[in-house]
């Protein structure tokens, strides 16, 4: 078995794969791609797992294609859903391919590295009907389709016929990589094991080629629930939808029975390196330091060394021993931004609610806390500090 194979079985990559894929991967180097749907404004949590597992591939001399879904998304894949999607504006889906190719520049290494980033509505959306369907359709029949995982749970709802195309959208995206990237290996979530393999039979039945199938198990806490949603919804990789500090603040919440799970998936830290980790939680579960190396790797690959270094702070600061004094103003910035802030002076007296203007910025907390408020200058260098105490009674905007 090959070094890449053996990693991504130990860190939980692998779910199902074809036959005959460790002899493949071993010929050498191998182009492969990955899909992403485009009827969200931004790639969310769940995309982290297909974009972590491209990174493993590049990293270990393989040539990942990102394919933003232009073409397909005008579809909807039917994957997971109970009810059928609505279908998006044009302009909306080129809008959200913007907003998301921007976000892929940090986890792979495009131009002038070995990955690509292509756009299938290149080739879909000019593909002639009749065409499409005596040289792709053909290859399909609908008793094969009909027993897809994707197709099977919906069939009680119903699915239109528009979403069950779908499948053969997706396979001919393959046959179409293949043809023109030498594309031999489609990699994703374990709920789309149905299309990927309908694309490698595409390849073998219209060119004779070999092409093979890599799925991931979609991943879910140990409390059951699916990951990457909280009570407040989905949680998102752009700054915008989600802050820095909540991104930060959801994996220092991770509970104690995923951490190291979490840790091989989402980060590249080393086996010694995790299972020292997973000791010293065991040892310390207060200390929570596979959730605080989580935290700190996985938002700095989304967010960058800055944001995460704020968030972290800001979070010692809230919760920790971190003395407020020793902030940047960017730390203050997401105090006011992040929790219920009053401005107080040098009394105590509250006036009015924190916008990030000079001042002190305290945050609420448990009924009689005793929070440290810096009062000083917009750039926080001149601080000078006042102690105050919230008890149950007091009014805390």
């Amino acid at each position: 078995m090959t070094d890449l194979l053996k990693e991504l079985e130990w860190r939980g990559f692998v779910q199902d794969a074809t036959p005959r894929i460790d002899a493949h991967l071993a010929k050498g180097p191998v182009t492969l791609y990955c899909g992403f749907d485009l009827t969200a404004p931004s790639l969310q949590l769940g995309n982290l797992l297909p974009l972590m597992l491209l990174r493993h591939f590049q990293r270990h001399g393989h040539k990942p294609i990102v394919l933003m879904g232009g073409g397909t998304s005008l579809i909807g894949d039917p994957s997971g859903k109970r009810t059928e999607r609505p279908l998006l504006p044009k302009e909306q889906i080129r809008e959200h391919l913007q907003r998301q190719r921007d976000q892929m520049a940090r986890f792979l290494d495009f131009d002038p590295g070995p990955a690509r980033l292509l756009d299938n509505a290149k080739w879909l959306v000019e593909q002639r009907l009749t065409d499409f369907l005596r040289d792709v359709g053909k290859h399909f029949t609908v008793n094969v389709m009909l027993q897809k995982e994707s197709v099977q749970g919906r069939m009680e709802a119903g699915i239109s016929y528009t979403e069950f195309s779908y499948m053969l959208l997706q396979a001919f995206d393959f046959l179409q990589l293949f043809r023109t990237h030498q594309c031999t290996l489609q990699v994703g979530g374990s709920d789309q094991w149905g299309n990927i393999t309908a694309g490698a039979d595409l390849i073998r039945k219209v060119e004779g080629g070999e092409a093979h199938a890599l799925v991931a198990p979609l991943v879910t806490s140990a409390a059951g629930k699916k990951f990457g949603k909280t009570e407040a919804g989905a949680v998102w990789l752009d700054p915008a939808l989600t802050s820095p500090y909540q991104f930060y603040q959801f994996w220092m919440n991770v509970d104690d029975r995923d951490a190291e799970k979490y840790l091989k998936l989402f980060t590249e830290r080393s086996r010694d390196d995790i299972k020292q980790l997973v000791a010293q939680q065991e040892q310390n579960p207060a200390g929570r330091a596979a959730q605080r190396a989580l935290a700190t790797d996985v938002t700095t690959l989304v967010h960058g060394a800055d944001p995460t270094r704020n968030a972290g702070v800001a979070a010692e600061i809230l919760f920790g021993d971190f003395d407020p004094k020793a902030a940047t103003a960017g730390v203050f910035d997401i105090l006011a931004a992040e929790i219920p802030t009053v401005q107080a002076d040098g009394a105590g007296s509250q006036s009015r609610r924190a916008t990030g203007s000079p001042g002190a910025t305290c945050c609420s907390g448990k009924a009689r806390k005793t929070m440290r408020c810096c009062a000083g200058a917009a750039d926080h260098t001149t601080v000078s500090s006042t102690s105050i105490t919230f008890s149950s009674s007091s009014t805390v905007l």
